[in-house]
């Protein structure tokens, strides 16, 4: 098997699965990373880099039986081409994901936003319970060793991805649907676009099966009205949420904690840090020092505390899905609530990069989130706010696709409301051309709230934080889904002066 595109988040997970079942797997990607790095530690044989000249090319897909390529790719990318001129079969990953679903009892996580972290932590409670799960996650999850996981038991969960259409041709027994708004204006024109790629998703549940759905959410109560439900011929609905009535219930929900010893002491940056580290740095991986709790009831009865070692009413609703869809699945209520207080993170979703005590007086800490729609981030700024006890949140946005900011930008404009500072650098252009004339600048301009806002170039923004963070006590948020989660890395490791 060869895939195009490798080292993403969609087609990564995809290979770690087929390298498992013992395939002979190859591959290429745009620029090494960690994900190609471990592929190739798996025994994968990976290049990156510009496509070579077509020789080349069909030398390298000697001997492939398939080639997996990832749907950011044009169907006129020289890799495409060379792979169907040499006569072998292209698939999308939305035509591979059914073959490798198959024989499953598949869960399919969707929804515009929360499906890794969903998908991350019931992975996490199926195997706690002895199901021994296959999972797909869509991205890195260090309590799973990554973002695939091969088990010999019947359930399959997947991350189901509407971008390119991936999810089109599934066959869910169980699926769960986070919530549905306008997200990816590149392929869908309006909401309304969204909501029918959705609501065809959700018909798709194999007959008898259920769909767990997020009860707060309008999109998802637009997606249902199009549904016949139960004995009208389509599944069952099993609703979760913070409202009234709904079958799965948070209430009281509180965030506290900040542990003797998760922020850095003021003053000098000199002494070495618990891992043998200078200058006050603080590398550690744990996840965020505080403590979610909430009260659940099922069908108006108390069932459980949940208890999660992350904050945010977004992280509770994720959980809510979770207990549902593992109860559905056979799980006992307590299984699932001890596994999810156990449930570290995964990479980028409200991930602590580390802390530092700044000169003279103040300290930083740095937590990178995958943030990139205006939803997301306000839910993260809000998460970071429970979290920074008094501390002020700075924000560093690197607004991900040209027209995603051009469709959303009024939304982005307010979508800051619980930051004290904000900084806007270069949008990162995936897989676009710079062709809408729109600039970051823009959305600096329009931004109200913080007044403290500006826009700042990329290759200045490490210099910039550096010379701005002494003196002040703050919880730094990288937010988005380009390259923007080197910069707190980066930062720790500079020289920052008074």
């Amino acid at each position: 098997m060869h895939f195009l595109g490798i080292g993403g988040s969609g087609l990564a997970p995809l290979a770690r699965i087929a390298l498992a079942r013992g395939a002979s797997v190859s591959g290429s990607d745009q620029e090494p990373s960690d994900r190609v790095q471990a592929l190739r530690a798996l025994g994968a044989r990976v290049r990156t880099g510009a496509p070579p000249d077509p020789g080349a090319l069909a030398a390298e897909l000697a001997g492939v039986d398939v080639v997996v390529a990832s749907s950011a790719l044009p169907d006129d990318h020289p890799e495409i081409v060379a792979a169907r001129a040499a006569g072998l079969p292209v698939r999308r990953r939305s035509d591979w994901l059914p073959e490798l679903t198959a024989g499953y009892r598949l869960v399919a996580v969707a929804g515009s936003h929360g499906k890794t972290t969903t998908s991350a932590m019931l992975t996490v409670a199926l195997r706690a319970a002895g199901a021994d799960p296959t999972a797909v996650i869509g991205g890195e999850v260090p309590q799973l060793g990554g973002g695939a996981v091969v088990g010999r038991g019947e359930i399959f969960v997947l991350e189901a991805d509407e971008y390119g259409g991936a999810f089109r041709g599934l066959d869910p027994a169980v699926t769960i649907l986070t919530n549905v708004e306008w997200e990816h204006p590149d392929l869908f024109p309006d909401e309304a676009a969204v909501r029918a790629v959705f609501a065809a998703f959700a018909a798709r549940v194999r007959p008898g099966g259920t769909l767990v759905a997020c009860g707060d959410d309008p999109g998802v109560a637009a997606v249902l009205g199009t549904l016949a439900e139960g004995s009208g011929g389509g599944p069952r609905v099993v609703r979760y949420g913070f409202g009234d009535g709904l079958g799965w219930r948070a209430v009281d929900v509180v965030t506290t904690g900040q542990p003797d010893g998760a922020r850095p002491a003021s003053g000098s940056a000199t002494s070495a840090d618990a891992d043998g580290g200078a200058d006050g740095l603080d590398r550690t991986a744990a996840g965020p020092p505080v403590v979610t709790e909430a009260t659940v009831l099922r069908d108006g009865e108390p069932v459980g505390t949940l208890r999660l070692a992350l904050p945010g009413r977004h992280t509770v609703l994720n959980a809510l899905a979770v207990l549902a869809t593992a109860s559905e699945l056979g799980v006992p209520v307590e299984t699932t609530l001890t596994a999810l207080a156990g449930y570290t993170g995964a990479a980028r979703r409200f991930q602590r990069i580390g802390a530092r005590a700044l000169p003279g007086t103040g300290a930083v800490e740095i937590v990178d989130d995958y943030a990139h729609h205006p939803t997301e981030i306000r839910a993260t700024l809000a998460a970071a706010r429970q979290q920074a006890a008094g501390r002020q949140v700075w924000a560093v946005l690197q607004p991900h696709t040209y027209s995603r900011l051009a469709a959303l930008l009024a939304d982005f404009a307010v979508a800051f409301g619980d930051a004290d500072r904000l900084y806007v650098t270069d949008i990162y252009a995936a897989r676009e051309r710079d062709d809408l004339g729109v600039h970051a600048c823009d959305l600096a301009k329009r931004v109200r709230v913080p007044a403290e806002t500006s826009y700042v170039a990329w290759a200045e923004l490490p210099d910039r934080l550096a010379a701005d963070l002494p003196g002040h006590d703050v919880l730094l948020l990288t937010l988005g889904a380009g390259t923007i989660t080197e910069l707190g890395p980066r930062l720790l490791a500079m020289h920052l002066d008074t």
